[in-house]
């Protein structure tokens, strides 16, 4: 009796090529969600005026009908320009705060769709599905921080006397720290299958440590210690120095240097995460849990 011997079709390895075919469909995808509900829009229009909107008129409340009181903020802040000053502080925080939502929240809506245990048995290397999230985010945070500046221009008449060649300078070293800690906390919620928390917790400790819309040396030395462990903290430091204070390089340079730094630590982070991740969630068989 002849034997028949199964035939195994080899499965080809994957080349830069195909992983960059498959972080293009991802990035495909993103789109046509984007697209799909174009009442996201509204958002990008809307968001930038009203939450810094709350702050700016607390100032100008507290330094009185005739800005008597901007002399304090002026010795602690450089700028008697306090609009601002809250407009470039609550923009990087909407920023961070946009990127902990969309991007941790790119795999739970994976899960929660039943697509991603579909796309984790691909042959395409799986930090992909994150990489190509990341990018169009990234996009799109571009088209949102324009819209903000010029809304910021045209409805609270802020004035940008520095440097603009700086400020995109600081924004691209602040990619790597703001997508790496997104990245980190997606992979979490992988696993623990909540990104509420996480983003609660960011977000907040943004609010309070980085000085959005007051000067961090106000703050006990302590918060001032905590802040110095912040990347956004020298993202809006900076900012505010190329934008708002004359663009004074030497002072918007160290803050690069630091924002390299830890953009190499949030990348590697990420990536040694999702790996753990990734091999937890594939050992008990929770990947595709609810």
């Amino acid at each position: 009796m002849a034997t028949i011997t199964p035939s195994h079709t080899p499965v080809p390895a994957p080349t830069l090529v195909s992983e960059l075919r498959g972080l293009m469909a991802v990035m495909r995808r993103e789109w046509s969600i984007t697209f799909r509900y174009k009442t996201w829009i509204i958002m990008t229009l809307v968001w930038p005026v009203i939450f810094p909107m709350v702050y700016i008129l607390t100032g100008r409340a507290l330094a009185g009908p005739d800005g008597s009181g901007l002399g304090q903020f002026l010795q602690s802040a450089g700028t008697d320009s306090f609009i601002g000053y809250i407009a470039v502080g609550t923009t990087v925080w909407m920023w961070q705060n946009v990127v902990l939502w969309d991007l941790g929240f790119a795999l739970r809506n994976e899960q929660m769709r039943g697509t991603l245990e579909s796309n984790w048995l691909t042959p395409t290397w799986r930090f992909s599905l994150l990489l190509g999230s990341s990018a169009v985010k990234f996009v799109t945070m571009l088209i949102f921080i324009t819209v903000a500046t010029l809304e910021f221009r045209f409805f609270f008449g802020v004035h940008l006397n520095g440097s603009l060649w700086q400020a995109i300078l600081v924004m691209f070293a602040s990619v790597p720290s703001i997508y790496g800690i997104g990245i980190t906390f997606a992979s979490l919620v992988i696993s623990a299958k909540e990104a509420n928390m996480f983003v609660f917790l960011v977000r907040g400790l943004v609010m309070i440590f980085c000085g959005i819309t007051f000067p961090i040396s106000i703050l006990p030395g302590w918060m001032q210690d905590i802040a110095k462990f912040l990347p956004q903290s020298y993202t809006i430091r900076a900012m505010r120095t190329a934008l708002l204070n004359g663009g004074d390089w030497q002072l918007v340079r160290a803050d690069i240097l630091a924002l390299l730094g830890f953009g190499i630590f949030w990348l590697l982070a990420g990536y040694l995460i999702f790996t753990w991740m990734d091999h937890r969630t594939r050992k008990n068989g929770s990947l595709g849990h609810y």
